[in-house]
């Protein structure tokens, strides 16, 4: 039994199908991606302030005491986060904690009555939102390059 030649119209059609299966794939990557980002997000929004808060801090600053540093970060979160997009953070603005939401204000509520009276901590704002902010703009065009 002779076995004939792929024709090129069977090749582009194996081509067109496998290029169609590529294009299957990364549309559910990206629907998983972009659902486990909102599962992450309402998770975020959802939380609440630890009961042993105190106990949590105290070790945490305790450890980077005996390290050396005068400093640590207790939470960060993408620019997105914010009802703003992290606009009034990003230029400092005083009403920034306006633009808080979920656990961010809950935790920024927790601070402002718990520890700032203390005054032994102060709340310092990381440039984190900002750079977060930065990284998804540089995706988002380098997305948009992409394209055929």
């Amino acid at each position: 039994m002779a076995m004939t030649l792929l024709r090129p119209q069977d090749l582009n059609e194996i081509i067109s199908d496998a290029e169609m299966k590529k294009m299957e794939e990364e549309r559910k990557r990206k629907e998983r991606q972009k659902r486990e980002q909102r599962e992450l997000h309402e998770a975020f929004r959802e939380r609440d302030i630890h009961p042993q808060v105190m106990d949590r801090l105290n070790k945490a600053v305790r450890i980077a005491a005996e390290q050396g540093f005068k400093e640590i970060q207790v939470i960060t979160f993408p620019a997105s986060y914010c009802n703003d997009g992290g606009r009034r953070i990003n230029n400092m603005l005083p009403d920034w904690p306006d633009s808080l939401e979920g656990f961010a204000r809950r935790a920024y509520d927790f601070y402002a009555k718990e520890l700032r009276p203390l005054d032994t901590l102060r709340f310092r704002l990381m440039r984190a939102l900002y750079h977060q902010r930065r990284a998804d703009r540089a995706r988002s065009k380098s997305q948009l390059k992409c394209g055929p």
